[in-house]
């Protein structure tokens, strides 16, 4: 082996060129390939392709174009890779089932769920989809940093304004070296939520944004089963892993058949895929050559699939996108073991993995945990609002620049002609007589004369006043963090109300399945009616739309409240002192008997009644208040007790009794609350100015004339009341409208205005 000292000096060693090399590479894919951004959750290609489509107007309000035409348009401006990479990664924007918000919307064969290839490029066509405007309306207003393109002719934005994070909205997947991201999608409305509450109290913890934003939202649905607990310390440390379930009906046939049948499936799953793991499972091959027989395991699950399942067949089309049906064997086929089979066995349920690695503000690739994703995106987003303010601010300088001129030639119109008339050099002279800069000297010189008359005078007073206002605005906002952070807010709201939707996947803690326990008994998510008897007995009946008029009791007993829920939902009771007690709605006894006692279930506090049974989506949101006009709003969970003896929950004066819990609308936007006394006296305000607390007394409702009591409480949207209301023991219709309900309109804790005849309101009718 040669001196190193024998080598030319510009010779370098192999291994170092490599180690180099291959560090810029590495460098290279995670930044510039596999990553998203935290500013706007996309990946290069994909902040490519949104861009190249927007500048090239193939907006949401446009028609569709050959997916070709946008393809093209991207390797030659901005992005000199393979075609396939461009398409495959529009194909992905466009798919619904893939992502929670597809920022594309195609025309043509886009591939499915059951993993069928998108037609080529050729054939389809696409357009942006109206939420990409999230994404890109501010990108050419100051807001973010362009830079070259490959080859220098033309220039990009360096990330895309994002109104709000699309990091956690579509969730991303990459591998790049040494490091991966897997982040799950997440509701629009949750994720502003927890943004807002961010900006309000930047100081928030990341146990409080989880009230907010409770777990990922997948595309298909589905039921998210792991813990609360598990799905924190996920979203804390940035990595986990969630199990995600299928959601599945049992539809009741004639002669007591049934049938099981899957609505939604997880991340990963399809009819296909599930239908062929049931295939290798009831008719397995033998894996290892050297052996001419199935293992002790594969010849247990055939027979046990055989024993239990008769056929397996996609019913899925147009207008049901997932209906995977299962026929039992016989009707006698346990229905729980059969459940707790598929998803120990197939991929009806599987583990979903999260890791949020993402390339930070700082540009550098680091996994972060929620608190950090939204506040890194707020942030971004306070500079791009900062930003676009000062753009703004700068075109309203310079137009009301060129309009100050105007006006000085508007006053000395005549000597402004002679001067164009008669000079050499009309901008140096109209500089130098009449104090003009050069801008607006040169303004003055492309105008039209007619742009002088007087007409176009006043339009020139008008819009100087409009602009003179704006600019004071936007000085006023770039001088005033609180300022920023309301607009801010205010513009996430209201892009919540316009994009958001209804949480697709349901999040109810249960028990995982496992090979090895593909026997254990799990509970049936199907449809139930739970009923209370005036006595306290409770029992179960399968199905909604019962005839309760052929409900038979006891002697002297009757029906007290019926409730349609499902197994899976919890049944919680108040008592008359505002305990909360809660039993699982599949504890309720299903027999053709009379039920059990509820005591015999709970243990009820000494001196108290059962008052209220409510059951339902342990997310749902009740109205909970007692008599003295005090109350609050939490979702059904925070009822939940584990033990028999229930928890403390509304706080409740002595002899006072709650009112009716009062089920709210997933969407509180525009929502108003009606509340009434014993006395005739009716209130309405605003749902914004009632506070949503875990327990405790709440906040005063209305103010109560003495020795009256709070006796009824509503919720409406619009400019229309109809109520039923009762005076001297008769009920009779009563619609607020116009300035009779106006005289009722006031803010929380006010006394309300009497209703006419001091009639007592007890609720709504349909109108």
């Amino acid at each position: 082996m040669g001196n190193l000292n024998d080598f030319p000096e510009n010779s370098v060693l192999i291994d170092e060129q490599a180690e180099r090399d291959y560090l810029t590479y590495a460098i290279m894919s995670v930044k510039e390939r596999a990553l998203p951004q935290v500013e706007d959750g996309q990946k290069p290609v994909q902040k490519r392709i949104l861009y190249s489509m927007w500048s090239a107007g193939q907006k949401p309000d446009a028609k569709h174009v050959k997916s070709a035409r946008v393809v093209g348009e991207v390797l030659g401006k901005l992005h000199p890779h393979g075609d396939s990479s461009v398409y495959d990664a529009m194909v992905r924007l466009a798919q619904d089932f893939t992502v929670r918000y597809p920022l594309m919307d195609g025309q043509g064969n886009f591939g499915s769920l059951d993993g069928d290839r998108p037609a080529a490029f050729r054939y389809t066509e696409i357009r942006l989809a109206p939420i990409a405007d999230l994404l890109l309306s501010e990108v050419e207003r100051g807001t973010v940093d362009f830079l070259d393109n490959y080859d220098g002719t033309t220039r990009e934005p360096r990330v895309l304004p994002a109104r709000l994070p699309f990091t956690l909205l579509n969730g991303a997947s990459g591998i790049a070296v040494g490091m991966a991201c897997e982040i799950p999608p997440h509701n629009l409305r949750e994720v502003a939520a927890a943004c807002v509450a961010y900006l309000k109290k930047p100081n928030i913890s990341i146990a409080d944004l989880f009230t907010y934003l409770p777990g990922p939202d997948f595309p298909g649905g589905g039921k998210l089963i792991s813990s609360a607990a598990d799905i924190q310390a996920a979203y804390t440390s940035g990595s986990g892993s969630l199990r995600v379930r299928g959601l599945y009906e049992i539809e009741e046939l004639a002669r007591g058949q049934w049938q099981l049948v899957f609505t939604q499936f997880p991340p990963g799953c399809s009819a296909k895929k599930v239908l062929q793991e049931l295939d290798e499972i009831a008719d397995p091959k033998v894996k290892d050559p050297k052996k001419d027989k199935l293992s002790p395991k594969a010849v247990s699950l055939k027979q046990l699939t055989l024993s239990m399942i008769d056929a397996a067949r996609d019913e899925s089309d147009k207008s049901t996108q997932v209906r995977l049906v299962i026929e039992p064997r016989t009707s006698k086929v346990d229905r729980a073991e059969l459940i707790s089979f598929l998803f120990a066995n197939t991929s009806l349920e599987t583990s979903v993995g999260i890791n949020l690695t993402v390339v930070g503000l700082d540009a550098n690739p680091n996994r972060k945990n929620l608190l950090q994703l939204v506040s890194e995106w707020a942030e971004f987003r306070f500079t791009c609002v900062t930003r676009r303010c000062q753009y703004r601010l700068n075109d309203v300088v310079d137009r009301l620049h060129i309009l100050d001129g105007r006006k000085i030639a508007f006053l000395h119109i005549d000597k402004v002609i002679k001067v164009i008339r008669e000079s050499d050099e009309p901008k140096a002279a109209l500089m130098s007589q009449f104090g003009l800069t050069e801008v607006q000297a040169q303004d003055i010189l492309e105008i039209r004369l007619r742009q002088l008359a007087k007409l176009e005078w006043i339009k020139i007073e008008n819009e100087m006043k409009a602009l003179t206002t704006e600019k004071e605005e936007l000085e006023r906002l770039l001088s005033s963090d609180t300022l920023m952070r309301k607009l801010i807010i205010k513009e996430i709201e209201a892009d919540a109300k316009q994009y958001g939707d209804a949480r697709r996947t349901l999040i109810v803690e249960e028990a995982p399945s496992s090979s090895s326990a593909a026997k254990a008994p799990v509970v049936v998510d199907e449809p139930v009616t739970i009923l209370l008897s005036r006595n306290g007995w409770l029992r179960a009946r399968p199905g909604h739309g019962l005839d309760l008029t052929q409900i038979n009791f006891k002697t002297g007993d009757a029906l007290s409240g019926a409730i349609e829920t499902r197994t899976t939902y919890p049944v919680v009771f108040i008592d008359s002192k505002g305990r909360a007690y809660s039993i699982q709605a599949s504890d309720a006894p299903t027999g053709r008997g009379d039920g059990v006692p509820v005591t015999s279930l709970v243990e009820l506090q000494e001196g108290a009644k059962l008052c209220h049974m409510l059951s339902g989506d342990p997310e749902t949101k009740y109205i909970f208040a007692g008599e003295a006009g005090y109350g609050f709003y939490t979702a059904l969970k925070n009822l939940v007790a584990r033990p028999r003896a229930g928890k403390a929950f509304l706080s409740l004066e002595t002899n006072e009794l709650p009112l009716s819990p009062l089920m709210l609308p997933p969407d509180l936007s525009g929502l108003a609350l009606g509340c009434g006394s014993d006395a005739g006296r009716f209130l309405v305000f605003s749902m914004d100015e009632l506070k949503e607390l875990p327990k405790g007394k709440g906040v005063k409702l209305m103010s109560l004339d003495k020795d009256a009591k709070a006796c009824a409480l509503l919720t409406f949207s619009g400019d229309k009341l109809p109520l039923m209301v009762a005076v001297r023991g008769k009920t009779f219709k009563l619609v607020l409208a116009d300035e009779e309900l106006e005289k009722h309109r006031g803010h929380r804790a006010s006394k309300g205005n009497y209703l006419p005849k001091k009639a007592l309101a007890i609720g709504k009718f349909e109108a």
